[in-house]
């Protein structure tokens, strides 16, 4: 597998289409980061790491859905940087996306974070992905 994060995302976008309710992925310390700023973000019910399975084991993401008319509170997921073509942005150009409803996650020398964290704290880095 090149592309980790592609990896995971498309499973993301695959389970939301087919309606299950949890997906699983081979866990990396950067999936999970993605999984924390999804769930902090609200965007998932949770996510935990299931060891055992490979090298570092599972992670676990419990998708959430709106009760009454069952969409899912991910509407897309974009890939922006990839290996091929690395998108990196500065403090004062990072993207906004769907003119600030979604985020867009950002992996910085701080680690990763949210398009609008980076803005506050003045640092730019590689756009990752677009979330809304």
């Amino acid at each position: 597998m090149t592309d980790p994060i592609a990896d995971l995302l498309t499973r993301i976008r695959n389970a939301i289409l087919a309606g299950h309710k949890v997906v699983e992925a081979p866990a990396s310390n950067l999936k999970k980061e993605i999984a924390r700023i999804l769930y902090e973000k609200g965007y998932i019910l949770s996510y935990k790491v299931v060891t055992g399975d490979g090298p570092q084991g599972t992670l676990k993401i419990a998708l959430k859905y709106n009760q009454k008319s069952k969409h899912p509170a991910i509407k897309e997921l974009q890939r922006v940087s990839r290996p091929g073509l690395r998108h990196y942005a500065a403090a004062d150009e990072l993207p906004r996306v769907l003119n600030g409803l979604g985020i867009a996650i950002i992996s910085t020398s701080r680690g990763l974070m949210t398009d609008k964290e980076a803005k506050k704290e003045k640092i730019g880095g590689e756009v990752l992905c677009y979330v809304y």
